[in-house]
């Protein structure tokens, strides 16, 4: 009989430190696979640090966290062939066009030269940026440039994604749009963790992790963390209220 496959994330106790500082404080998550899931909380709850050990970019004080089955700790850069990020800076060359940072990605992810016109065909197609693709990208406008930088952040077709704040100072159109990619992402296995302010994506989440203080609080369906934070009765936008109060 073959085994289960691994969770697309698993964390244990996964803890950071900076100094006296406790940015993340055992941290215990399993997110499985095609799910999309949310990661709330005020400034300085400790998402932006979660997210950041999830990537292999910053190690563990304590615990541990895998991807695909894989220890962050122990093999970062394996783990880096696994994930696609995207922050709410996009993190692309504004002086160049959009075919040359998808390019350019393609090379850093070491795609060959008939892999890469695969994928970025794919990605073209699939976020609609063929009439875009001799634009620079500094004269996009912010949603175009949010499908570009996930375009570039699917470019190896990685099984997890993580969206840091990637609808920030996005219109409310664009933002609709880009859920839509994401949960036609979710539809063909990819896993999604997203962080977000706005309650509204968060309630297209399938389940939610809400920290405060480098500490999960509450988890579970957007239903469930709203009654577990702010009681019968309230909204998941409530429940945010009452403890961004909390932390006041």
């Amino acid at each position: 009989m073959s085994e289960a496959p691994a969770p697309a994330v698993e964390t244990h106790d996964l803890t950071r430190r900076f100094g006296s500082l406790v940015a993340v404080d055992d941290l215990t998550l399993r997110i499985e696979r095609g799910e999309v899931f949310g990661l709330l909380g005020p400034n300085g709850s400790g998402k932006t640090t979660t997210i950041r050990m999830l990537c292999g970019l910053l190690e563990p004080s304590e615990g541990w966290a895998t991807i695909d089955g894989i220890n962050v700790a122990k093999a970062p850069e394996q783990v880096k062939m696994h994930i696609g990020y995207m922050s709410q800076r996009f993190g692309l060359y504004e002086d160049m066009t959009v075919d040359e940072n998808l390019t350019f990605y393609a090379g850093i992810y070491g795609l060959s030269d008939a892999r890469r016109d695969q994928r970025l065909d794919a990605v073209v197609v699939f976020l609609g940026l063929d009439g875009r693709l001799k634009q620079l990208v500094g004269e996009l406008s912010g949603g175009w440039k949010q499908r570009v930088s996930l375009a570039c952040a699917l470019l190896h077709e990685p099984p997890v994604l993580f969206l840091d704040e990637p609808t920030a100072g996005v219109d409310p159109a664009a933002r609709r749009n880009f859920w839509g990619a994401i949960h036609d992402l979710a539809k063909r296995g990819t896993t999604v963790l997203v962080t977000t302010h706005y309650m509204d994506e968060a309630e297209r989440c399938g389940r939610i992790a809400m920290m405060s203080g480098g500490r999960l609080i509450a988890l579970g369906t957007p239903a469930q963390v709203a009654a577990q934070v702010g009681g019968g009765g309230k909204t998941l936008e409530d429940a945010f209220i009452i403890l961004q109060e909390r932390n006041e």
